[in-house]
């Protein structure tokens, strides 16, 4: 699927892997609109052909509006949905059991959050003229490793990122005669703004455990990834690990 001359929404477009897809996907032509909290947004990279959107994912209403103005102009067909939070909290802690509030922010963000953005969108990429083969559009969604090797602390990241693993097939059945393809990427360990803030020493025992390449990935090898998932009009329905074979260790 070409990318020029038509619209994509990247979600947690201010930052990391979200900032570096919404660059990516307008490199090719898109017009594209970067969805991200209002405060994250003024952080935001000025980017030639990115919009920002002040958006709160869980938010039917704001996604719905968000939704309608990337759909004004040229045809909506990609989507890629970055937003989300990790967390860390043991099930029995030191201060005591796992807060629930927590536990169902970081589901209600990264899950229900994806949800919320895949549903509006592809109401709108429906609308869209079919292309070859009835084809209308892409939604891409964010998993992690972690749904699958889930380290201590991660119970609730985890379980976000596996809901998002279990609702890829699903969804791209549901929306199969649409013509909507639908795909997850699973990142392994990313140098994003996140991990900023920890010691070089630190960054390189993370990189160590990645069997290879033995290093961190960067945001835009996950953008590259996407535009090859757009580009691959048979792939769907398909959860993609990039981890440089990584398999989490406990903790």
């Amino acid at each position: 699927m070409q990318l020029a001359q038509t619209a994509a929404i990247v979600t947690g477009a201010a930052s990391g892997l979200g900032a570096a897809t919404a660059a990516a996907l307008a490199a090719q032509g898109a017009e594209v609109f970067g969805l991200d909290l209002p405060g994250s947004i003024e952080d935001a990279p000025s980017v030639d052909g990115v919009t920002y959107v002040g958006t709160d994912v869980t938010d039917p209403e704001q996604v719905a509006a968000a939704v309608a103005t990337a759909a004004e102009g040229a045809p909506l067909r990609t989507v890629v949905s970055c937003a989300g939070i990790g967390p860390s909290a043991r099930i029995l802690g030191k201060k005591g059991p796992h807060d629930l509030a927590l536990y169902a922010k970081v589901v209600q963000i990264n899950l229900v959050g994806t949800f919320n953005v895949l549903t509006l969108a592809a109401e709108q990429i429906a609308q869209t003229e079919p292309l070859e083969h009835g084809a209308r559009g892409v939604v891409i969604n964010t998993a992690s490793i972690a749904a699958y090797d889930g380290q201590v602390g991660q119970a609730a990241y985890a379980s976000s990122k596996g809901g998002v693993v279990g609702l890829t097939l699903p969804a791209a059945r549901d929306l199969a005669q649409h013509g909507i393809r639908v795909c997850t990427i699973a990142p392994g360990i990313v140098e994003t703004p996140m991990l900023a803030t920890v010691s070089d020493e630190f960054r390189a025992g993370l990189a160590a455990g990645v069997p290879f390449p033995q290093r961190l990935a960067r945001p835009e090898e996950y953008a590259q990834l996407a535009l090859a998932i757009i580009d691959h009009d048979y792939l769907n329905g398909e959860v993609i690990r990039m981890d440089g074979a990584l398999r989490m260790a406990p903790r």
